[in-house]
């Protein structure tokens, strides 16, 4: 579980968040949404103790971060950034193998259990046959599962994804979202993924995280829907929320 206390972020006078104090549970799948510039990755970096430009506290499972080593850090989160990845020179299984870092000893000697462990990952998001290839021959949805396979690999119990979806097109998005869901629910691990997806948020993420500068809700998705946060934030006078579909529709 994650846990913001008196949380407050933000650039200069302009606050992203303020005095936010929200969970993230455990062993569920959570979408953080919000307009454009609400402060999504920024919130994501700060968990994953990359900004320490916060007030407050942010906690993981009963341990603040503040007080975490790196390798400690390392143990307990992963983040699987939005960036496009094409690594020519490594093996999809080098790749994944990456993830085992924090357990590995200062040469980066691999066990039996580590290599067992890398090989569990790629199969766990259907890439096994992939192990040997270079990701600069593979689509984005297939380089994603392998960025998600790193992930796995590290052994964490909370996994951050930043826009996951981005490069993806639509029933990528939606297979992608239902493996996230899966290893959520089959792995016990808390995983937290930004998106502009509402429809994705809605109908397969068990909680929504939503950014209404400077506020921070967090909510079962179901009672997300019914709440009419979504439709304050996404509403104006030319655009309308449609909870339903979650859709956002012109006028």
């Amino acid at each position: 579980m994650i846990r913001l206390h008196d949380f407050s972020i933000g650039y200069g006078e302009h606050r992203l968040l303020e005095n936010a104090d929200t969970r993230i549970p455990g062993r569920k799948i959570t979408a953080l949404i919000g307009r454009n510039g609400a402060g999504k990755s920024t919130l994501l970096r700060a968990i994953a103790g990359l900004n320490k430009r916060y007030s407050g506290n942010i906690s993981i499972d009963g341990h603040n971060i503040a007080d975490m080593s790196p390798a400690a850090m390392a143990r307990t989160l992963s983040l699987v950034t939005t960036e496009r990845t094409r690594i020519p020179d490594m093996s999809c299984r080098d790749v994944v193998a990456v993830g085992r870092a924090p357990y590995t000893n200062w040469i980066g000697h691999m066990r039996e259990e580590d290599r067992q462990i890398v090989d569990r990952a790629l199969n766990e998001v259907g890439m096994a046959e992939y192990a040997d290839r270079t990701m600069d021959t593979m689509s984005d949805g297939e380089c994603q599962r392998i960025m998600i396979a790193r992930a796995l690999a590290q052994s964490t119990p909370v996994i951050l994804l930043d826009e996951p979806t981005s490069f993806l097109d639509l029933p990528n998005r939606y297979e992608l979202c239902s493996l996230l869901r899966q290893l959520a629910h089959e792995n016990d691990r808390c995983i937290l993924f930004s998106t502009h997806e509402l429809d994705i948020a809605l109908s397969m993420c068990d909680h929504i995280a939503l950014i209404d500068s400077p506020t921070l809700h967090c909510l079962p998705a179901e009672e997300m829907a019914r709440s009419g946060l979504l439709e304050r934030l996404f509403s104006n006078n030319n655009v309308t929320f449609d909870p339903k579909k979650g859709s956002v529709c012109l006028k």
